[in-house]
Parts: structure tokens; sequence; C-alpha cells
């Protein structure tokens, strides 16, 4: 009986990562490392799987529409886990002994959910995370923006002193102060305004007075639930998050002027006044680091400032990154408050951004030397010369396929543009020689040359035959010349 074969295809909204993708994005996370780690951050881990009371709370939460539910062998309920905070509120109150705070730490892994698959938008997709966890002090919260501007700036999205990246921030004691003043008291409402702002960007001012409002209909035809506040404080919260303004003082003095003075606003203002001062302190300018009222974060568990990534010139791409105050998650888990502050930027939009920009470069293999033969060469003669070379900290690659001809072991080479080869033949063995190619040097010399003769002439300019004792020499002056 013959077996059905089965359709290589990913699920919806799923991705693998080929080689030439995975170089890139470990150039892009090895950067964003470096920061971390310069900013004093450590590295932590956690199981994708959580259980699921770790991730909705007991009483559940607005993202649970959003997980990928599963049942552990034993019965127990368990998800997907939709971000790396949650979890890590956990590990904060689970090694309370263990974990000294205040504790920063970075945190790279897939996270899940499941909602609609769009440009950059993925079901699994990866996060790299800064937290501080034990730190009141608005300095924690400017330590994280300050951390995300040099992470962005490492990869390249900063042009001389001019950012093509701006973090947006903004406090959710500032929207609280404005509805409490206004007297709205009533919690679910007050989520839900925030949900409805958070949409801002993505469906307009319009659509956002609607849903303020009684509600509307989408583009699908299906009805999105009003908030139903009256009109005079729908017309205030749309007054509240259109304040513009040239500097993060500016935006302070403009707000003030709309909300009501109370203690809670106080309590906003001297926040926001705090985290600028701290933000100059940092050196991050008004260019990367705006005051933007209109920003909420969708999440309900921010208690604080909060940021968003975004890159002006990708706007279709989405947020690249974002966080903020969350001084009550713990509570989930322990019968106190631990103050924490916190960012994470999504590596598949930040990548799918780069690339629009044309601000990261592709790279086809990591190997540096690539051996090829003519004649009878032995495959030992071959794996030695390759431990040799990696000895010698020298990427690798061996050709191990069927075909003799060189110029077949070549454009092998060539096709992973692999830099170095060393050519191994009878006759220079015998001598205790190889021959060293520069492949790119070789491939330059021949790029406007027609003649056939002058063609092959180039080629074999770009070679030399060394004493095998100097190869790791040669090899590295060429390794060398290319950087």
């Amino acid at each position: 009986m013959k077996t059905k074969l089965v359709k290589p295809q990913n699920l919806k909204g799923f991705q693998d990562q080929l080689p030439e993708d995975m170089m890139v994005r470990q150039h892009v996370i090895d950067t964003i490392r470096k920061s971390y780690e310069l900013f004093g951050f450590q590295p932590l881990d956690t199981p994708v799987i959580e259980g699921i009371e770790t991730l909705m709370g007991a009483g559940g939460t607005e993202i649970s529409k959003e997980i990928f539910c599963l049942e552990t062998p034993e019965g127990e309920g368990a998800a997907l886990r939709f971000d790396l905070t949650v979890p890590f509120a956990r590990v904060i109150s689970q090694y309370r002994d263990k974990l000294k705070l205040p504790f920063r730490r970075y945190h790279m892994g897939p996270v899940f959910r499941a909602d609609k698959p769009g440009p950059g938008r993925f079901r699994q997709f990866t996060q790299f995370d800064i937290d501080i966890a034990g730190a009141r002090t608005i300095a924690a919260d400017a330590e994280i923006i300050a951390v995300l501007c040099h992470a962005l700036a490492a990869l390249g999205l900063k042009k001389e002193e001019t950012p093509l990246f701006r973090i947006r921030i903004s406090n959710r004691v500032l929207l609280d102060a404005l509805l409490q003043g206004n007297g709205l008291e009533d919690l679910e409402k007050i989520k839900h305004v925030l949900r409805v702002i958070d949409k801002l960007q993505k469906v307009g001012i319009d659509n956002v007075r609607l849903e303020l409002g009684p509600g509307r209909i989408d583009d699908s035809g299906d009805p999105i639930p009003g908030v139903h506040l009256p009109e005079p404080l729908i017309e205030s919260i749309l007054v509240f998050v259109a304040v513009t303004a040239g500097s993060r003082p500016e935006i302070i003095e403009k707000l003030e002027a709309l909300l009501p003075q109370t203690a809670l606003s106080e309590e906003a203002f001297s926040q926001m006044r705090e985290l600028n001062s701290c933000l100059n302190a940092l050196d991050i300018s008004e260019a990367e680091a705006v005051f933007d009222p209109s920003l909420t974060r969708g999440l309900d568990y921010y208690t604080g400032p909060v940021f968003e990534i975004e890159i002006p010139s990708c706007r279709e791409v989405g947020s690249v990154g974002g966080g903020g105050r969350y001084n009550q998650l713990c509570n989930r888990f322990l019968k106190q408050d631990i103050p924490a502050t916190g960012a994470s930027i999504g590596l598949d939009r930040l990548l799918t951004a780069m690339h629009r920009l044309e601000v990261v470069s592709t790279q086809k293999s990591n190997v540096q030397v690539a051996i090829a033969t003519v004649g009878k060469v032995s495959r030992e003669e071959v794996l030695k010369i390759a431990a040799e070379l990696r000895s010698e900290g020298i990427a690798t690659l061996p050709y191990l396929g069927n075909k003799k001809n060189m110029g077949d072991q070549l454009s092998n080479a060539d096709r992973y543009e692999i830099p170095v080869a060393v050519i191994l033949g009878e006759d220079e063995l015998q001598r205790d020689e190889v021959s060293i190619k520069n492949l790119i040097q070789g491939k330059e010399m021949r790029q406007d040359i027609t003649d056939r003769d002058a063609y092959r002439q180039a080629g074999t300019a770009a070679q030399q035959t060394v004493p095998r004792k100097e190869m790791i020499t040669v090899i590295r002056t060429m390794l060398d010349e290319r950087h």
C-alpha cells in the first residue's frame, strides 16, 4: 500500500526561518543583547507553556481570547505564553529568596497569540524583553527607554544624529486623572476607554469617537460595542489625546491646562517631569523620545509610564516594541506590590521594518573558507586541512559532494558567498603547498571582462600558491582585507 504524502506547509500565521534569515536575526539579536548587557541586564528563560491561571489570573483577562489553550497529560489547564512579562512576574514571585531586588533581566523567546496575521504580524513571534523589578523610582523607566534607544541606534536605526525610530511615551495615571476627574469611576468602563484609545493610530479619530460613544460597524460588517460615554467627556478625551508640542516640557504644560487639579493629576505630572529630567540626564533627545498623550497600550496591567517604539517611515508595520510600568502584576501571586517596569522589542516586526529601510545586510553563509580539490586528493587530507583551519578559529566548509570538477566546487562556494578557497592538488600536497584563492577579489576583477582569456587570467591573478605552513597567515590577511 502506498502511503499518502503530507503536503509540506506552515500553519497560518507561522513561519520558518531559513539560514539567510537566521543569520540576519542572529546579528540583530546579538546587537540588542550587547546593549542590554551594557545597561546591566542579566539573562533569564522560562517555559513557553504556563498554567492557565498564571497567564490569565484567577478571573481571566482581556487577552484570553488570543491565548492558545492546552491541557497537560495530568489534565491541568495550560496555555502558550502570550508575552514574557507575566512569566517574569511569576519568576519574581516564585524565587524571592534567590533574586535580590532590584533585579534587571533580559529574555528572548517565542510568544503566541491567536489573532489575525498581517504584515510583520504572526501567531508565533519572537520578543526580546527587558525588565527592572523592585524599583519604584521613575529613573528605572528612563533606563528602559534609554537602553531601547541605544539598541536601536546600534542596529543602524540612527543616521548621524537623526533617529529613524521614535519612542512615544505617556502615563496611565494621566488618563486615570482625566477620566476620574470627569466623574468616570467604573473600572471596566475605564479599561474599555483605554483599549479604544489604544486603537487610535489604527482606526482613526472618527472611529474612536464612535467607539467611545454608541459603537460602530467595522469594515467586515461586525458590530463593535461602544463605551457609551457622554458627549462632553468624549470631547475632553479627544482634545486630550490630540495634544502635541515641540518638546516634552511643553506637552506637560499643555496637558496641565486640560486636567482637573486633583491628587491623581499632581502625581501624574510629577512622574512626567521626573521622567523628562532623567531622560535629559541620560542624553535621550526629543527626536528619540517624545511625550504623546494618545498612547495608552492595550494591556490592562500597566500602572504608570507607558512607551511604544515606532518607525515613522514604516507605519504599516505597526509598533516594533513597547512596554511600561506594572506595579501590581505580582499581586496575582503575592499579597504585596513588587514595583516593576519593562519593555519588549518585537523581533519579527523590527526585522520587517529594517528590511524595508534597507538598514540590514543579508549574508548567505558565515563560512570564511571553502576547501576544493583537484585530482586524486583523499578525503582524509581535506579533513586534516579543515581541522587545522578550524583550530585557528576560521569557519571552514570542506566540499563533500561527488563533483570532481574544481569549477563546480568553487561555484558551490560562490553560491554561499564564501570569501576564500583553499585548493588542494596532488602535486602541491607532495611539495607541502596549497593554493589559496580570494574568491571575492577574483569575482570583482572579472566583473566587466568579456574576453575569455582575460577573464581566465583575472581569476588566476586572485590565486596564489604558498607553503602549507604559511596558509593560515595568508588566509587571515585576505579575510582582514575584506574589513
